[in-house]
């Protein structure tokens, strides 16, 4: 059974008259902000890593599963979370926000519509993780394909096939998936991509089907494993966390939970690639050295000195950075969020380095811009060829639509002559609270303010 004891027969709550006037003011009030940065400085002391957001925002997806109440601990406050806040309390979802305290407190016993907004859901690709507990609860979905960083082709098929296989009926209409099923049904589901986004919404569809669901080619991401955690801590019985198979029985009912975020893992990697970019010396606190240990290894690979304890990471630049290869894969390869920093990086190491990108396939434009700036690169596909060490140069740069190509490129002003200027630089705010206010703790020469007239969502998919 989908739904919940104090459900209507319709399995959603009544309608509202009225809409919450907050509702949504995280996600359209923001500014266009320009970042000014003047290289030369090291990155030294420690830097406290935040909650990933890859986990935080489908935790937040999975307390539409029940009626009870949710607690989320160590949440980032960036805008993605607050886009995922209003989009749940356009649902009919009660969201709290605590900006001090860290935490997201959702209470989804009055869900009211199975239509995220769409001028919401088309900012973020996370906003399409709300599609399988909409499903396994409520027997429906009318979600717009989800927007996001311009990566190049990120689709849904695999949760969309998977959502079949299980006993849904989905169609795609003028941009919008509308997906239907009496019952959802356990099955054996294999991925034809581990995408941990797919992934993550099969799980969450699969804890209140009816039977035993097992997802073959699973992603072993840890935002996968600690997801699995949290549905755990609200009733869940599901297996193999962390393996390529995991199966799960579904449950008629699920329960509130207070559950903690892990460390982000990319947060946490840029920072290691700018200690050892700018020469500089910082602790890492607050992180799963387990979960940093494929960008760690290529940083010993370069030269770098890493010591680490069971909380914290040390990153210690050389006097001189020799060049690497690097393959970016699904865990436990490199992480494709960490791509961008670590081809900044290479153009500092001496030789020849390369990067193969086997995750997105448009995730190196930022490329052009390290060219403008004076760096050896040559990029062809999903390929790209750098070759150092090279000076460069301070631009004005207009960033593009890419949260980590951006924070790259904020990275290669750090190490720059003269001043860099980066406009665009509020679509940062997705992935970090307070980039520029992170490295300025650590030393940089780093400014980030208002600038010109609101951001255009025509244009910026945030």
């Amino acid at each position: 059974m989908r739904w919940h004891a104090s459900a209507p027969s319709s399995g959603l709550a009544e309608a509202e008259s009225t809409v919450d006037p907050d509702a949504g003011r995280g996600a359209h009030d923001e500014q266009r902000v320009r970042a000014t940065i003047v290289g030369g400085r090291p990155l030294r002391g420690s830097y406290r890593t935040p909650g990933a957001k890859n986990v935080v925002l489908p935790m937040m997806a999975a307390c539409l599963l029940t009626d009870e109440t949710c607690v989320i601990q160590n949440v980032p406050i960036i805008s993605d979370v607050l886009v995922m806040a209003d989009l749940l309390r356009l649902l009919g979802a009660q969201v709290e926000v605590d900006t001090v305290a860290r935490t997201v407190t959702i209470t989804a016993a009055d869900v009211h519509s199975c239509s995220p907004n769409q001028d919401l859901a088309q900012r973020m690709r996370a906003s399409f993780q709300v599609a399988g507990p909409l499903l396994a609860r409520f027997g429906r979905f009318d979600c717009a394909a989800p927007g996001g960083c311009q990566l190049g082709a990120r689709p849904v098929s695999v949760d969309i096939t998977g959502f079949q296989r299980m006993g849904a009926t989905v169609a795609l209409a003028e941009g919008v998936f509308h997906a239907e099923a009496d019952a959802l049904y356990g099955r054996r589901i294999y991925l034809d991509y581990p995408s941990h986004t797919g992934t993550q919404n099969l799980l969450m569809a699969a804890t209140m089907a009816n039977g035993y669901t097992t997802i073959v080619h699973a992603s072993r991401e840890p935002e996968v494993v600690a997801l699995v955690h949290f549905l755990r801590s609200m009733g869940a019985e599901i297996h193999g966390a962390g393996t390529s198979e995991i199966g799960v029985q579904g449950r008629s009912h699920l329960f509130g939970t207070v559950a903690r975020a892990i460390p982000d893992r990319m947060v946490g990697g840029t920072m290691a690639v700018a200690a050892a970019l700018t020469g500089g010396d910082v602790e890492l606190l607050n992180v799963r050295p387990d979960h940093l240990e494929p960008v760690t290894v290529q940083l010993r690979e370069m030269g770098v000195d890493v010591v680490e304890t069971n909380r914290s990471v040390r990153v210690m630049a050389p006097e001189t950075l020799g060049a690497t290869d690097v393959q970016v894969m699904p865990f436990p390869g490199f992480p494709t969020d960490v791509q961008a920093p670590m081809g900044v990086l290479m153009t500092q190491a001496y030789g020849v380095s390369t990067i193969v990108e086997r995750v997105f396939d448009g995730s190196m434009g930022y490329m052009d811009s390290l060219a403008a700036m004076g760096a050896d690169v040559a990029v062809e596909g999903t390929r790209a060829v750098v070759r150092g060490p090279r000076p460069l140069r301070g631009r004005h740069i207009d960033l593009e639509q890419s949260i980590r190509g951006m924070t790259a490129l904020a990275l290669a002003g750090l190490v720059a002559d003269g001043e860099t200027v980066l406009d665009g630089f509020e679509f940062v705010r997705r992935g970090y609270e307070d980039l520029a206010g992170d490295l300025r703790g650590l030393g940089a020469d780093i400014t980030a303010e208002p600038h010109n007239a609101p951001v255009s969502h025509a244009t910026a998919a945030i």
